[in-house]
């Protein structure tokens, strides 16, 4: 199963589990996942349901491809890690 991981900065904003599902498309395991975790949609996703522009997700490596349609396909052992950029000064 494709497994969902959160990296520490998102997780010190709101519980952010690891997340198993059985979806193996990227918008479909999202939407799982906020399912279970509501608060989490609103880290990741904006207001249109499009990818947060300080936020990237890397599917088993390799950064993905559509943060509109978040249409990326995975396998039933991806690694999906969300990661919130960090900025300051």
């Amino acid at each position: 199963m494709p497994r969902i991981v959160f990296t520490p900065q998102l997780r010190r904003f709101v519980d952010a589990p690891e997340f198993e599902t059985g979806a193996l498309q990227l918008r479909a395991a999202l939407e799982e996942c906020f399912a279970a975790h509501p608060r989490l949609r609103g880290y990741v996703l904006d207001d249109q349901s499009h990818l947060r522009a300080n936020v990237v997700i890397f599917i088993d490596g390799r950064r993905q491809r559509d943060p509109v349609g978040l249409s990326d396909i995975l396998q039933a052992g991806s690694q999906v890690h969300v990661l919130q950029a960090l900025s300051g000064g």
